[in-house]
């Protein structure tokens, strides 16, 4: 009786875990230096993505031309997705470092 029941989560996270061990996934304990570049490529990525919304902003204040504030949005967008892609890549590199 002591036994709680379990929550929806663990149960999620005990049936992946299951997947990961039967398609061969091995979990990897990160290292401190690694923890040290993950963090440090997080604070990059997350500097220049407030970086690019201070100038988005101004850009979106100083245009009153419909156009030119899809432009804008426009670049805004691939610019975030580029830098959470080079923030990732760049986590995952670290990841795999030995």
């Amino acid at each position: 009786m002591g036994d709680k029941p379990k929550t929806a989560f663990d149960l999620a996270m005990e049936r992946l875990e299951a997947e990961d061990r039967e398609s061969g996934v091995e979990e990897t304990t990160l290292t401190g230096p690694q923890k040290e570049a993950i963090a440090e490529a997080r604070r990059v990525a997350t500097s220049r993505l407030a970086e690019r919304e201070i100038l988005f902003r101004d850009a979106m204040r100083k245009t009153g031309d419909p156009a030119e504030r899809e432009r804008a949005q426009q670049e805004h967008q691939v610019d975030r997705q580029r830098i959470e892609n080079d923030r990732d890549r760049a986590i995952e590199a670290i990841r795999r470092q030995e």
